[in-house]
């Protein structure tokens, strides 16, 4: 890493502006990527051009990062058989006849209330919910936006805070490599003071119980109103657009439940097994893997089972399906590899630099959510901004005497609000796939909320500052 400067800034609020000014992610980050290693290393633009293609493939070599990759493929694979077994249509009509969704109002509360009952990983959490409910949504007129808004609010915001997961085993780690005493305590001490990610599973409640449509969701409802399901110069991608051959299938509703169960339920058994016994020491990347191809491997036999189709059309489904989730997994490459650059080029330390020494000891809390919030954002991942500001707060902690439990969740909180706001963050993509929205339309109609749930986080950082320091 070199001395970081305000250089450092560069390369990922150049990915973030060409994202939010072309809409074509691909490009933004690539370009990101590039100006990073053209900094580093200070070469000419063709050598940093090489060094940005050569560090993206790079990615792959690390095993953890080259699991989710497969795993957004396998993902892909699983949710298309689930449609084409009927398990969507086959839940939505139960639904429907148990009289439990028979409004939009109720279709919004079925996504709010998956979003909170499955904990186990986030991009599972948005993609069974959007899956579920997108049909829902689409048949009472609610925007799609809204949707993919819910659904982000409920998945990173609830995984930090039910942290039996591989979330919950991160910080675990990193609080221990610290030297913090009884890591765990610690971890669960600062669940309460996760101010943000409390808001913003609160907000979206409060949103679909008083249909608060802020700025441009309100403008997207209007959309939906009028019966159109995304913006007018957009197009349905085929990853969301309705499927033939679901159709043709007979629904049912088991189809969904039973593989979605068995989803939720391996992923603590994977963390159980690569943790020796240990669930808090387990491999979340590892576990996520095993759980979503179990969970293909039951849809699949299922969907044989029940003559639904053969192991030829299967295959086809599931090389079809990993297809569809070829742009996401591209997308992750890319935000993987310019983390990795804003880290070389020292992003996230240089703007935690920025506190100096002369910040009240009362506002410390704020100002480190504030911080983490903006490195989050910059670099699109709240784990990685736990990597960098938790070596940062904790030693702050210690030397005020103060408890530690207030500063971690400080750091947790400004992470999961960076991580919610930013359009390069692996969960607002997935969102945005899930929901069938255009991505940037997600980002737009979801930071009108972001910013309200950060405004009351920060204020009511100021207030445990005052009060607990």
């Amino acid at each position: 890493m070199i001395d970081p400067s305000w250089l450092s800034l560069l390369p990922p609020f150049l990915a973030i502006g060409l994202a939010l000014a072309t809409r074509q992610v691909y490009l933004a980050l690539f370009a990101g990527i590039w100006l990073g290693y053209f900094l580093l290393d200070d070469v000419n633009l063709l050598a940093s051009l090489a060094q940005a293609i050569e560090a993206s493939i790079a990615v792959l070599a690390s095993p953890g990062d080259a699991r989710v990759v497969v795993f957004t493929l396998v993902v892909g694979a699983f949710i298309l058989t689930l449609e084409r077994s009927g398990a969507v249509t086959g839940l939505v009509a139960w639904l429907e006849r148990a009289r439990w969704v028979n409004n939009g109002k109720r279709a919004q509360w079925l996504s709010w209330c998956i979003g909170v009952l499955i904990f186990i990983e986030s991009n599972i959490t948005v993609l069974v919910a959007g899956t579920v409910a997108r049909p829902l949504f689409d048949r009472y007129k609610i925007a799609r936006e809204k949707l993919a808004y819910i659904i982000d609010s409920t998945s990173a915001p609830i995984c930090i805070l039910i942290p039996l997961n591989a979330w919950g085993a991160f910080n675990l780690g990193l609080l221990d490599g610290l030297g913090v005493d009884d890591p765990l305590q610690v971890l669960l001490a600062s669940i309460p003071l996760n101010l943000y990610a409390i808001s913003a599973v609160a907000l979206a409640a409060f949103t679909i119980a008083r249909s608060y449509n802020p700025g441009p969701m309100a403008e997207a409802q209007a959309r939906a109103d009028r019966g159109e399901l995304v913006g007018l110069d957009v197009v349905v991608d085929t990853a969301v657009a309705p499927d033939k051959a679901a159709a043709l299938a007979q629904p049912r509703a088991a189809n969904m439940l039973v593989p979605v169960l068995t989803l939720v339920l391996a992923m603590p058994i994977g963390l159980w097994i690569t943790g020796d016994g240990d669930l808090l020491a387990g491999s979340g990347s590892t576990a996520v893997l095993w759980a979503s191809l179990l969970a293909l491997v039951v849809i699949s036999v299922m969907a044989l089972a029940q003559r639904q189709t053969n192991l030829e059309k299967l295959s086809h489904t599931w090389l079809e399906g990993a297809g569809r989730m070829l742009p996401i997994a591209v997308v992750l490459v890319l935000a993987l590899a310019l983390g990795t650059v804003a880290k070389a080029l020292g992003t996230g330390v240089y703007v935690a630099g920025l506190m100096g020494d002369t910040i009240p000891v009362a506002l410390l809390p704020a100002v480190i959510f504030l911080i983490a919030g903006v490195i989050a954002f910059s670099v699109g991942s709240s784990w990685g901004t736990f990597s960098i500001m938790m070596p940062i707060a904790i030693p702050i902690a210690v030397a005020l005497g103060a408890e530690p439990a207030l500063f971690v969740a400080a750091v947790l909180s400004g992470g999961i609000f960076g991580d919610h706001a930013s359009p390069i963050s692996d969960t607002t993509i997935v969102s945005s796939l899930a929901a069938g929205t255009e991505h940037i339309d997600h980002v737009k109609t979801q930071l009108p909320y972001a910013g309200q749930a950060a405004l009351i986080s920060t204020v009511g950082f100021v207030l445990l500052g005052v009060l607990m320091l």
